[in-house]
């Protein structure tokens, strides 16, 4: 299996079609196990090695909200909350999609490095929100 953290390769071509509106549409975030084949490659959502239904985590995962994008200089940059689910969970990875564009095309892929596990929070701190280190940025 391959778990690579990048945004993946059909989300940027998809961000110059025009597929994604990342302040309007609904983007959720979904957790996966150690099993996982997430990377560059993904194209879309799957339940295949989803962290199961356990405490207030559901298949599909949470909706990330609110998102803004922003820009600082030449780079523009989009800001994630951070987001919590109660229950004891062990993930080693997450996957951004977007779950109002048929076929739920993924924007993301999160490594945490190793599995991580909570038994009472499980709780996913997004980098900070600026030109230099937010999640998704593009410059010249």
């Amino acid at each position: 299996m391959s778990i690579v953290q990048t945004q993946t390769t059909s989300f940027k071509a998809q961000l110059y079609q025009g597929i994604h509106d990342l302040t309007t549409d609904v983007i959720r975030i979904a957790l996966y196990t150690a099993s996982a084949n997430l990377n560059e490659d993904t194209t879309t959502y799957s339940a295949t090695n989803e962290v199961a239904n356990t405490g207030t985590y559901v298949n599909g995962g949470a909706i990330l909200t609110p998102i803004t994008v922003s820009s600082s200089g030449y780079t523009a940059f989009v800001s994630f909350p951070n987001i919590s689910w109660t229950g004891a969970i062990t993930a080693r990875c997450a996957l951004i999609y977007n779950d109002t564009v048929a076929g739920n095309p993924s924007i993301a892929v999160l490594d945490f490095g190793s599995d991580k596990t909570s038994t009472t929070t499980f709780t996913i701190t997004m980098p900070a929100n600026t030109a230099t280190a937010a999640l998704i940025r593009s410059s010249n």
